[in-house]
């Protein structure tokens, strides 16, 4: 199988250098030594989902390192002070995005719209050849209320995180999403993740749209955002 070893990971560096400003020099190398080895054991446990040709290969692989990186952390910190962190690593591409794209603008919804329909158009098709991929089900966008759905019924790292114990850290990779979209000026609006229910459902709407005002995000007894109607 094709995986990406950690040093070809382009969130390695920023890993590293993250390290070093929390624990210093020569502690960080011996956690980074300790991760890497963590990361490779972890490789043989990964299902072939196509390695790098994979359209979410960061997102599976830079799971991968999270999972490795957060136990060998020595004071064992609260998972949600390593959210800001993970979040800005993640979802660096959508903080610069956000200087042009807005999903209050109806072009730019259908846009990315456009890119969701791609990605499940590609998960699907690799979803044949690597069983243990994502698992994507598209929605039809909804052209009356500027609204777009999808959502995975199989995520790897779900399930890797349901292997290895690691439930409680797969919240620092899912709850990224909602501050991805926020970046765009849009809302996520996710009942559920495959960590805490069977599907993770995407509805994304942009952040003026009324039906944003409907829903509020809230943290479950997991840590994952989630969210609820406001009726409920």
């Amino acid at each position: 199988m094709n995986h990406f070893t950690i040093d070809q990971l382009p969130y390695s560096e920023t890993v590293r250098n993250w390290l070093r400003e929390r624990y210093g020099e020569e502690q960080s190398d011996q956690i980074w030594k300790k991760t890497k080895e963590k990361y490779t054991s972890y490789l043989n446990d990964v299902p072939d989902c196509g390695g790098k040709r994979n359209g979410h290969a960061l997102a599976i692989y830079g799971g991968l390192l999270v999972f490795a990186m957060y136990p060998s952390l020595p004071d064992q910190p609260q998972i949600n002070e390593l959210q800001e962190f993970v979040q800005n690593m993640f979802m660096a591409p959508f903080i610069k995005l956000g200087r042009l794209f807005n999903l209050n603008r109806s072009a730019d919804m259908w846009i990315i719209d456009k890119v969701f329909r791609f990605s499940g158009n590609r998960d699907r098709k690799d979803a044949v050849k690597y069983p243990g991929g994502f698992i994507n089900v598209d929605v039809p966008y909804d052209r009356e209320h500027h609204a777009a759905r999808y959502n995975f019924t199989q995520c790897p790292n779900a399930e890797f995180a349901k292997r290895h114990g690691l439930l409680h850290v797969l919240p620092l990779l899912c709850n990224s999403d909602f501050f991805g979209i926020s970046k765009i000026h849009g809302q996520l609006i996710r009942c559920s993740t495959c960590g805490n229910g069977k599907v993770c459902d995407y509805l994304v709407v942009g952040d003026h749209n009324p039906i944003a005002s409907e829903y509020m995000t809230v943290t479950d007894d997991s840590g994952f955002l989630v969210s609820r109607h406001k009726e409920e």
